[in-house]
């Protein structure tokens, strides 16, 4: 590992004399290349620096016990021996973390697909709280959020939405998300007051960028069509809509939001890319199934993940067995906890691999 981290600290400071070079910032590509990848490992190198800084201070307490020294000065060197290495296992177990491999999808926005499952309307009211939950968390953090497509119900419930959220590590956090999300819940159409059991589902998928797919119109059957709506004077009286095929895939995008057309096509086009590369992403990682089955935040999206239980006010994600009661305040958008904890997991899987 300290090879290791010595090959990463010279490279850091290779990067460090090349920005202030003049040349490169005339080649902005190159000049972005090198800020991104000085800024990636800088983290690493900060905490190596201080690794070293507290080796040294050890070694030099450790020569201390050699020499001469009266009962009470001893007592405290040995004291300052077991502080500093303590906090050197701490610092090995942080840079174990920050060496793990990186997703490169990490950085990305993403966008989040919730439809609605099993239970009828109280399914699509779900969706809702779901949509809210995650509109507040993205709120919290700054995040900026476009709604894409939705398919309301009309009493504050969808069949379906799709959203983007914009923002530095959207995904890192955002990508254990994904699966069976389930609420156990008093309908408030329920005159019997019977606890009902719904379900939706939810896909966080990495945004894709022109880099990543190559799109090509032999391959699209773009069609438009009227949309749909309220009725009155909401219905759409163009062909607004827009629903675009991949031929390839079989994979069917619809947008209808926008009363432009225009829009509603660079709408489908970024979410039809981004279920491309998540395609191509999923096709690669199941060549890997060990690696797979180990990871906390790619598994199955029929998977049950997490239960939202209001009768007894709690949540309780399956996959580690964690139960907070806390249920309004993480319907509200109080995330931070529970990602955390998967996280944390993820991580000390990786670790163990």
């Amino acid at each position: 590992m300290l090879e290791k981290l010595d090959f990463i600290e010279k490279k850091y400071k290779e990067l460090t004399n090349r920005m202030m070079d003049p040349d490169l910032i005339n080649d902005l590509p190159e000049w972005q290349s090198v800020m991104k990848e000085h800024a990636d490992i800088e983290p690493i190198v900060m905490k190596y620096r201080e690794y070293t800084e507290i080796s040294e201070e050890l070694e030099g307490a450790k020569e201390l016990l050699y020499e001469k020294l009266e009962d009470d000065m001893r007592e405290m060197v040995k004291e300052e021996v077991k502080d500093l290495e303590e906090s050197l296992a701490s610092i090995e177990e942080e840079l174990k973390i920050l060496l793990l491999p990186k997703d490169p999808n990490d950085h990305k926005n993403v966008i989040v697909e919730i439809r609605a499952g099993a239970g009828g309307d109280e399914a699509a009211l779900f969706a809702g709280v779901l949509f809210r939950m995650y509109s507040m968390y993205a709120e919290s953090k700054n995040w900026k959020i476009e709604v894409m497509n939705t398919n309301s119900i009309g009493i504050g419930g969808y069949k379906e939405v799709i959203f983007m959220i914009k923002g530095k590590g959207a995904y890192s956090r955002l990508k254990y998300e994904s699966g069976v999300h389930r609420v156990q819940r008093v309908p408030e159409t329920e005159s019997s007051g019977r606890i009902h059991t719904s379900t939706a589902t939810v896909a966080v998928l990495p945004e894709a960028e022109d880099v990543d797919i190559d799109l090509q119109e032999k391959d699209l059957k773009i069609d438009t069509y009227r949309s749909s709506g309220a009725g009155g004077q909401h219905v759409n009286t163009t062909d607004s809509a827009i629903r675009i095929t991949h031929l390839p895939t079989g994979i069917v995008v619809s947008c209808q939001d926008e009363k432009s057309q225009i829009k509603n096509r660079e709408r489908a086009m970024t979410i039809l890319k981004t279920r491309l590369y998540d395609k191509m992403m999923s096709d690669q990682a199941a060549e890997i199934a060990e690696e797979r089955r180990g990871q906390v935040g790619t598994g199955d999206r029929s998977e049950r993940i997490r239960t939202y239980n209001y009768p007894q006010g709690r949540v309780t994600d399956h996959r580690i067995n964690l139960t907070l009661h806390k249920l309004n305040s993480i319907v509200d958008g109080d995330l931070d906890e529970i990602i955390a904890a998967l996280i944390t997991t993820d991580q000390a899987e990786k670790l163990r691999q």
